[in-house]
C-alpha cells in the first residue's frame, strides 16, 4: 500500500515539475501561479500544496535533483582518467536527455542563472581539483583554460538542449571530449601521463 501511495505521489510530483518547465519555457517563472500551473497539468490546488508551499519550492526541488544527478556522476567517474572522463560525459548527456525539458527550462531564456552557476561551481570546484593533480607544471593557467572549456561545454550542452539534436549522447560526449583536449592542448602531454607512475597511483 505504500508502494502504491509514493508511486502515486512520485507521478504527481512529475506532472507537476513537467508542467512547470514547460511553463517556464515561455515565460518568467515570477508570471506564473499555482492556480495557472495546476489547471495546465490538470491536479487539484490543495494537490499541490500538499507537497509544496509554492512555486519556488517546487523550483528548488526541481534545481536539486538535478545537480545531486551531476553530483552522483561525479562520484561514480573521478576526473583525470580518459576513460573515467569520458564516461562523465556520456552520463551528463543522458542525465539531460532524460531530464530535457526541465534542463531546457532551467537553462533557458527564463531559466534561473543561479542554478547555472550551480551547476558551473560544483563542476569546477570537482574537475581542478584533479587536473592540478594531473597537470601541475600548468596549474597556474588551469583556472583560465578550465573556465574557456566550461563554457564550450555548456554551449555544446545548450545547442544539443535547444536544438533539439537527436545526436546520442555518446556521440556528444566524444564531440565534447575531443574538444576539451584539443583545446587544453593536452593531446600528447595526456599520453604520455597515462604510461607514467604518477597516473597509476592516482588510479589506486
Amino acid at each position: 500500500m505504500a508502494e502504491k501511495v509514493d508511486r502515486r505521489v512520485r507521478k504527481t510530483k512529475g506532472q507537476l515539475k513537467l508542467g512547470l518547465a514547460t511553463l517556464m519555457q515561455k515565460q518568467s517563472i515570477d508570471g506564473i501561479s499555482v492556480k495557472e500551473l495546476v489547471e495546465f497539468v490538470n491536479i487539484n490546488r490543495s494537490t499541490f500544496y500538499l507537497h509544496y508551499a509554492d512555486i519556488y519550492h517546487l523550483l528548488d526541488e526541481m534545481e536539486e535533483e538535478l545537480l545531486e544527478e551531476i553530483r552522483r556522476i561525479i562520484r561514480q567517474h573521478p576526473m583525470g582518467i580518459e576513460e573515467h572522463t569520458f564516461s562523465f560525459m556520456e552520463d551528463i548527456f543522458q542525465v539531460f536527455g532524460k531530464n530535457k525539458e526541465i534542463a531546457k527550462a532551467l537553462m533557458g531564456e527564463n531559466g534561473d542563472p543561479a542554478f547555472v552557476q550551480k551547476l558551473r561551481n560544483i563542476l569546477e570546484e570537482n574537475v581542478m581539483k584533479h587536473l592540478e593533480v594531473l597537470f601541475p607544471d600548468i596549474k597556474d593557467d588551469l583556472v583560465y583554460t578550465f573556465a574557456f572549456c566550461l563554457s564550450g561545454c555548456l554551449g555544446i550542452m545548450n545547442r544539443w538542449l535547444f536544438e533539439n539534436g537527436t545526436e546520442s549522447p555518446e556521440h556528444m560526449a566524444k564531440i565534447m571530449f575531443s574538444m576539451v583536449i584539443h583545446a587544453l592542448d593536452l593531446d600528447e602531454k595526456y599520453e604520455q601521463l597515462l604510461k607514467t607512475k604518477q597516473v597509476e597511483e592516482y588510479r589506486e
